[in-house]
């Protein structure tokens, strides 16, 4: 009788643990991710064109999101974010016919690692990065599979978008905002002029690797938000630590897109300005807590249906002129002293 009684205690043992490693298993399984999918739920392959929509924030651009969904080829549409939900998805589908649209969102780097993330995005034809903070898109999907499979959606043709935030981690170089307080101001171009060393200007390297956007920075929320100094300082700064024997940027107004091709050449659409600027010569004075002097910075100004060849760097359109930066003051070419361009008549 002891022995069956030791026997059923054992077996009883063993049940319970069975139980606790399922219980555990299962709660350990729970995705950190979330997933919201409309549309078709499976998956179809169809053909797609390469492209970059490079969305400068504010009000989402229809023409943008028509011009990515067609180089999809009406195939599914994945949306990725670091928070929020599936507002994005409703949107599109009111405005392209695609097989399916869904958004991803991946609030961790638990997330990220998740195969199902990495496999998501290796299925869609069309992937666009949203807004929010492009700290969290460094922190948390940098060095990830998510990363590794963005590159390789980049290498098979599929078109890349992001606005605000999801265009900030386009270019080669990165103003990552990782030193920026939760929910606290943006860094501004005073603060960043006056100290080119601010410890805020956190820039980091090739989160994607396109090689249109080499050599690249970009700034979003351009005119809106007077982000001109900190993209001067952002310039200088990567010449100044020789990341860089030269630097561009991108530098897109709120409403406005650039919608580039994957010969190089980029056509403007929407409200506002794309600024291109390009810098070959070293600051003259880069250090910390002392304003910034650099000059014989070129920018092209274009708005709406103009174009530009990024490849060469170069167009016949929209306005031209030079930027320098005297002990943290901007000066411009332009007749009137003007940083910023208005829509020329």
């Amino acid at each position: 009788m002891r022995r069956y009684r030791r026997f059923l205690r054992l077996v009883l043992a063993g049940l319970l643990l069975e139980v606790f490693l399922l219980l555990s298993s299962s709660f350990a399984a729970d995705p950190h991710y979330k997933y919201f999918r409309a549309g078709n739920p499976a998956d179809i392959q169809t053909k797609t064109q390469a492209g970059v929509a490079l969305m400068g924030g504010g009000d989402d651009l229809d023409p943008a999101f028509k011009w990515m969904c067609e180089r999809s080829g009406g195939g599914d549409f994945l949306i990725l974010r670091a928070h929020g939900d599936d507002e994005y998805n409703p949107y599109i589908q009111g405005i392209c016919k695609v097989n399916s649209v869904a958004t991803l969102v991946m609030p961790d780097r638990a997330a990220a690692e998740d195969p199902f993330a990495a496999a998501a995005i290796r299925n869609a034809e069309a992937v666009f990065i949203a807004g929010g903070d492009q700290a969290n898109y460094i922190n948390f999907w940098m060095g990830t599979p998510v990363q590794q499979a963005l590159n390789d959606a980049l290498a098979r043709n599929v078109p890349i978008g992001g606005t605000s935030a999801g265009l900030a981690v386009q270019g080669e170089f990165i103003y990552s905002a990782q030193a920026d307080p939760p929910d606290g101001p943006d860094l501004s171009s005073p603060e960043t002029l006056a100290n080119p060393f601010h410890p805020r200007v956190t820039i980091v390297h090739q989160f994607l690797n396109n090689p249109l956007l080499k050599e690249v920075i970009t700034d979003t929320h351009f005119s809106a938000r007077d982000r001109l100094g900190r993209t001067l300082v952002f310039m200088a700064r990567i010449l100044q630590d020789g990341k860089a024997r030269h630097i561009r940027d991108m530098a897109i107004d709120e409403r406005t897109a650039v919608l580039l091709e994957p010969g190089g050449m980029a056509t403007v659409v929407g409200a506002g300005s794309a600024y291109f600027l390009q810098a070959s010569q070293n600051p003259e004075t880069c250090k910390a807590n002392t304003p910034l002097t650099f000059r014989g910075v070129a920018v092209r100004s274009l708005h709406a249906d103009e174009r530009f060849n990024v490849s060469q760097w170069s167009s016949n359109e929209g306005i031209s002129y030079t930027l320098s930066v005297e002990s943290g003051v901007i000066y411009s070419s332009l007749p009137d002293g003007a940083v910023y361009t208005t829509k020329s008549k």
